[in-house]
C-alpha cells in the first residue's frame, strides 16, 4: 500500500520535518495540531481547543470526510486540571465540532508542547469513505 503525504498550509501549517497527514488506503493519520500561529496561541485552553478541533475537522473536510469519520483522537494537554476546569465549555466544543459523533479519545498530560503559549495538541485518525 502506497503512503501519500499531505500538506494543508492554509489550514494547519507544519514544520520542516513532518507531514500534516499521511493517507494509507482509506485511513488518514493527522499529525498533532495546535493553535500555533493563531490569535489563540497563548490564550485559554478552551480557545486553543476550539481552534485545534476546527483545524482537524477542516483537514478531514479537505479529504472529503466529515466529523463522523473521525475514529480516534489523542489529546495532549499541559494541565489536565486546567483542561477540565471548564468541562461544560469543553463538552460544548466537542459537540459542536463533531456534531455529537464522538471519536474514541485519549487525554494525556505532558510537561510542555513545542512552543510557548501552546497548551493543547491533538492528533487524529480519520477513516475516509
Amino acid at each position: 500500500m502506497a503512503l501519500e503525504r499531505r500538506e494543508y498550509p492554509d489550514i494547519a501549517p507544519t514544520g520542516p520535518t513532518y507531514s500534516r497527514a499521511v493517507k494509507a488506503g482509506n485511513m488518514l493519520f493527522i499529525s498533532g495540531c495546535t493553535a500555533r500561529g493563531t490569535d489563540s496561541q497563548g490564550r485559554s485552553m478552551m480557545e486553543q481547543l476550539d481552534v485545534t478541533l476546527g483545524r482537524l475537522v477542516a483537514v478531514a473536510a479537505a479529504e472529503g470526510a466529515g466529523p463522523g469519520n473521525f475514529a480516534k483522537l489523542t489529546c495532549f494537554v499541559t494541565s489536565i486540571k486546567d483542561y477540565q476546569m471548564d468541562s461544560a465549555k469543553q463538552q460544548s466544543l466537542f459537540a459542536s465540532h463533531f456534531q455529537e459523533q464522538y471519536p474514541a479519545n485519549s487525554l494525556i498530560e505532558i510537561t510542555a508542547l513545542a512552543e510557548p503559549g501552546l497548551d493543547v495538541e491533538i492528533e487524529a485518525i480519520v477513516i475516509l469513505d
